[in-house]
């Protein structure tokens, strides 16, 4: 599936400048700088704060949010999550809310530098677990009730067990999800991979940690990716886009008048969200022996109020 720019949806002007200052704020938030040592004053009122969970034990869904068990003829593992990256963050009222009709507080760098529009990975923030992605003023999130959760999840990192010779190792994964993206050089675990060009969605490339094959990274791209949209029947996302929707478990209601921050746990299930061509039937990931990676979909998100 292969996905339009965002830049194409309804995105009123406001958003757009907010957008800039959300990807300002998201630089100062991700520095390891000690708070005290930043001269720069947070701006006042309450903030608007979205943190990742990675939760192997997540109910695993399908595309249409339903539980999904594993195809026959794949393997399948629950990944140790590093790093995510989200693309594109909308707040939507209702089911019947179309894509880009919902209140859009956040939407990550593009450019054009690949020829196509395209995420700029390496403007990109990649947080871990626990983590905030998006840290902005309240006042951004217009007055209203939402009851989903709409995030354009961009890049992920995660290391993955895999056999040799029946020998079990660790690897690393660097995974391109977003409709599409221009990456320059990215880092897998220890090794620099440069690109300098557009990669759609499924681009993958993995390193291995404990090198006992010839070629410690290598790279690929899966045939499909799944998007899980439990409202799909009624506010279908793009097609190639990896647009994951969450209904809050009650709707999130804002007045206006707020005074505390509002921290919501964006929380991803990574149960068995790695998946490969099984050739024997052990469950075993073994790439040299010709398993192939096919989809690397996050299976459920569930939005928290904290």
């Amino acid at each position: 599936m292969v996905l339009g720019s965002f830049a194409a949806y309804p995105f009123p002007m406001k958003q757009m400048i907010w957008a800039a200052v959300a990807a300002f704020a998201l630089t100062l938030g991700g520095c390891t700088k000690d708070e005290a040592e930043d001269p720069t004053p947070a701006p006042a009122g309450p903030r608007l704060i979205l943190k990742f969970r990675f939760d192997s034990t997540q109910v695993r869904l399908g595309s249409l949010g339903q539980p999904s068990v594993v195809p026959a003829g794949h393997g399948a593992l629950s990944p140790r999550f590093n790093k995510m990256s989200a693309h594109y963050v909308e707040f939507a009222q209702t089911a019947l809310t179309q894509v880009g009709q919902g209140d859009v507080v956040y939407h990550a760098p593009e450019t054009t530098m690949g020829g196509t529009t395209a995420i700029d990975h390496d403007l990109g923030i990649n947080v871990g677990d626990g983590q905030a992605f998006v840290n902005i003023p309240l006042s951004d999130l217009n007055p209203g009730t939402y009851q989903f959760l709409r995030v354009s999840l961009a890049y992920q990192n995660y290391d993955v067990r895999f056999y040799y010779n029946n020998v079990g190792y660790m690897g690393t994964i660097a995974s391109f999800i977003g409709y599409n993206t221009y990456i320059g050089s990215y880092l897998v675990d220890d090794s620099t991979v440069t690109v300098n060009a557009n990669k759609l969605q499924g681009y993958w490339a993995f390193e291995v940690q404990d090198p006992p094959i010839p070629t410690p990274v290598t790279e690929g791209q899966a045939p499909g990716t799944t998007v899980v949209n439990p409202i799909q029947a009624t506010s279908p996302i793009p097609a190639g886009s990896c647009l994951v929707t969450g209904a809050f478990a009650s709707p999130l209601t804002i007045t206006g008048n707020e005074t505390q921050d509002i921290v919501i746990t964006v929380s991803l299930s990574t149960n068995k969200s790695f998946e490969w061509t099984e050739l024997d039937g052990d469950n075993k990931f073994e790439p040299v022996n010709g398993e192939t990676v096919v989809d690397m979909g996050i299976r459920g998100m569930l939005p928290i109020v904290e």
